[in-house]
């Protein structure tokens, strides 16, 4: 299914993009497209069918392209691709995902001499084999975090052709004032509760069991504590189980995948993500944003995202003990509590927005097209 923009001076990047819900990766993306078109630029994506991002994308005014994607397997994915580029006319390709979007795409993009460009958003390392098959396709790779990068410069991936340009926020959607009342009749809380959330898919790197662990030490001081659960995922009825095990079943609260974040979050006292690893995580940017105080690992690229002892703190990885103590200390000093999500606002203005990040890629663009 394809729609049809207006045509403009600009070459034609597409972007491929596997995922099937509008969040983390897939969310970038389409601000990249949006912003894109405000630019006059002519954006082609190409997802899976059905993916929530081609609506929006289309709305945006974006060619869309769906087509069946069956992950990293699914080699006759590269002459599908490859048509819809030769069909396009596409200039130059941006991979995004993994999930086959990286490799295929890249093949697909390499078969047909176009420069290729793949984003990188997880920070675990590679085979040290594998590593010089699967970059030598793209030109340059973008990480989304200085982390990331670092952690491909040391599997391997020559330092000349990786760049960081970080995620972004969409600032002023998470200005939202609280709605207390509102928030507590939802989640069926009481009204003395100061509530913690966390943002997360339900898989074991997010680090779920870690704030499980941290909880009952936090509830022995402050019994009116509760905790927000919310993402969708595997290990949903592990998580579930271990919560009656704790015995945290009147203070945890699964909500299962929320579409409305920007609204519920100025209702917490603060965002917890003690993830074992992490590129950067959008949910830190749109929590502080939104002007919560955060505590999050020293992983990955969170560490830029947050400022240890200014916006949040910092713990490290697995450490529950930590995770009570910093969650203890903002429970016991709202004031301090406070002042940290206000410089953690004034960041997220500052240092992670749309224009900074859409400008970044164009840069690559660019730089890639004028060499002919």
């Amino acid at each position: 299914m394809t729609n049809n923009a207006t045509a403009s001076d600009h070459p034609i990047v597409a972007h491929i993009e596997a995922g099937r819900y509008l969040y983390g990766g897939a969310q970038q993306v389409l601000y990249l497209i949006e912003g894109m078109i405000q630019g006059g630029w002519q954006p082609l994506l190409i997802c899976p069918c059905g993916a929530a991002i081609s609506a929006p994308a289309k709305a945006a005014g974006a060619r869309v392209v769906e087509l069946p994607m069956g992950g990293d397997l699914d080699f006759p994915a590269i002459a599908r691709i490859r048509r819809v580029l030769r069909q396009h006319r596409v200039h130059l390709v941006h991979c995004h995902s993994r999930r086959g979007a990286d490799i295929l795409g890249g093949l697909a993009a390499r078969s047909l001499g176009l420069p290729c460009v793949l984003s990188r958003r997880v920070d675990n390392p590679e085979p040290s084999w594998f590593v010089p098959l699967k970059y030598r396709l793209f030109d340059r790779v973008i990480a989304i975090s200085e982390g990331i990068r670092q952690v491909l410069i040391a599997c391997g991936v020559e330092p000349d052709k990786t760049l960081t340009v970080r995620s972004a926020v969409d600032f002023g959607r998470f200005q939202q004032q609280p709605d207390r009342a509102s928030f507590l009749a939802r989640f069926h809380l009481p009204d003395d509760a100061r509530v913690f959330g966390m943002a997360a898919q339900l898989i074991r790197r997010k680090g779920h069991h870690v704030l499980l662990d941290a909880l009952p030490a936090v509830l022995e001081q402050h019994p009116t504590c509760h905790v927000l659960i919310m993402g969708q995922g595997p290990l949903e009825p592990d998580i579930r189980a271990a919560i009656q095990q704790k015995g945290l079943g009147d203070r945890v609260v699964m909500t299962g995948f929320l579409k409305d974040l920007s609204a519920l979050l100025p209702n917490l006292e603060a965002l917890v993500h003690p993830a074992l690893a992490e590129g950067l995580g959008v949910i830190l940017l749109q929590a502080a944003s939104s002007g919560l105080p955060i505590v999050a690992s020293r992983v990955g690229g969170m560490p830029e995202a947050i400022r240890d002892g200014e916006t949040g703190w910092l713990i490290e990885p697995g450490d529950s003990a930590a995770l009570t103590a910093a969650m203890l200390k903002l429970l016991e000093d709202p004031e301090s509590a406070r002042a940290m999500g206000a410089a953690g606002r004034r960041f997220m203005a500052r240092a992670f927005s749309i224009e900074a990040m859409v400008a970044g890629n164009l840069r690559v663009y660019k730089e890639l097209m004028a060499r002919g």
